[in-house]
């Protein structure tokens, strides 16, 4: 995580936009770019550096002074981090949970950010700063927060009082409300260069990691959580054929969500071949060569309206079963070979 002491999981390819975040010196500042490339990361490093009480707020954080070390064990008074419990458990924080959390655990986590959480961040923004550098406020990801907390958020998103700043990191900024979107100065973000990318991943323990990497769409943090969940890069390149047999097995494992995506784009790869066109998630190499699009596309619309229910599915084992069925006889008619 961004919050320990500097190592190997640091994001080279964030460098150069926490200096032009820096730069900025603006009080409401909105990351935003794809999912998977380190908008949150890059916040945090952010948030560091504003608390840093070396650098002071002109260059990243050093990683050793007393401020440093208050946020990296999660205690600094001046740094608040707003994020759905949903995601707690992702970034490293479930030991954070708090009192009313606890209560609440035998309920599905929300994918919200709420009211609640707004008003300790608006109450916090009202108390004197602790150690007299700033106050700094993470919002991830920012499209979480519903109508109720975003409006409640306003006022002091465009008066903050004192010290006080915010770090907003969003992958879908079209989903925040207007008026919060006007309220911060945006710093965009874009896929780091593959070879960089790689380079890192490999680093991180990971085996042809190219090819994950190319699997996420070029998204290293994304390629590195399917890994860490299982996925390999063999099991990627395996997928076609398996899906050609029907091999409901290929994807059985993995989450209905993650499932349904990675279907997903293969259909996606499949369709732009059969166009003509290269692939963008596989190697072409990995790829039978369609000679029609028109059942790929009808099978990307079954994928899309199951997408719409993945996270609570009637029977994933028996969805699975149909999707991978429908996209064999999908491939198996785009190919030529479907028998009447």
């Amino acid at each position: 995580m961004v919050m320990n002491d500097k190592g190997s999981d640091k994001l080279p390819w964030l460098n150069e936009p926490l200096q032009a975040a820096l730069a900025l010196r603006s009080h409401a500042l909105l990351m935003q770019g794809p999912n998977g490339v380190g908008q949150f990361e890059l916040a945090m490093e952010l948030a560091a550096a504003w608390l840093c009480e070396d650098s002071e707020g002109q260059a990243p954080a050093c990683g050793h002074c007393a401020s440093c070390k208050l946020l990296q064990s999660r205690t600094h008074p001046d740094f608040q981090l707003l994020v759905p419990e949903a995601l707690r458990e992702s970034l490293g924080l479930t030991e954070e949970a708090s009192e009313s959390e606890t209560k609440a655990s035998k309920t599905k986590p929300s994918r919200e950010i709420k009211i609640d959480a707004v008003r300790a961040t608006l109450a916090f923004s009202q108390a004197t700063s602790a150690r007299g550098r700033a106050k700094v406020v993470v919002i991830y990801p920012a499209e979480a927060l519903n109508t109720v907390a975003a409006n409640a958020l306003l006022k002091t998103l465009e008066e903050p009082s004192g010290l006080l700043r915010f770090v907003l990191a969003s992958d879908a900024p079209e989903d925040l409300l207007p008026t919060i979107r006007s309220r911060c100065q945006a710093l965009s973000l874009t896929l780091p260069p593959q070879a960089l990318a790689a380079s890192w991943l490999a680093e991180q323990g990971l085996e042809q990691a190219e090819i994950l990497l190319k699997a996420a769409g070029g998204r290293p943090r994304l390629a590195q959580a399917w890994a860490q969940d299982g996925l390999s890069a063999a099991a990627w390149l395996a997928l076609p054929k398996r899906l050609a047999r029907g091999e409901v097995s290929a994807v059985s494992d993995w989450p209905v969500p993650r499932a349904i995506d990675a279907l997903q784009r293969l259909n996606h790869d499949l369709v732009r071949v059969a166009h003509g066109a290269g692939p963008s998630y596989f190697p072409a190499e990995a790829l039978p060569k369609p000679r029609q699009a028109a059942p790929l596309q009808a099978w990307g619309q079954v994928l899309q309206r199951a997408m719409r229910h993945a996270e609570h599915p009637l029977n994933a084992g028996l969805l699975l079963e149909s999707l991978v069925g429908q996209g064999q006889s999908a491939m198996a008619e785009a190919m030529g070979t479907l028998r009447p």
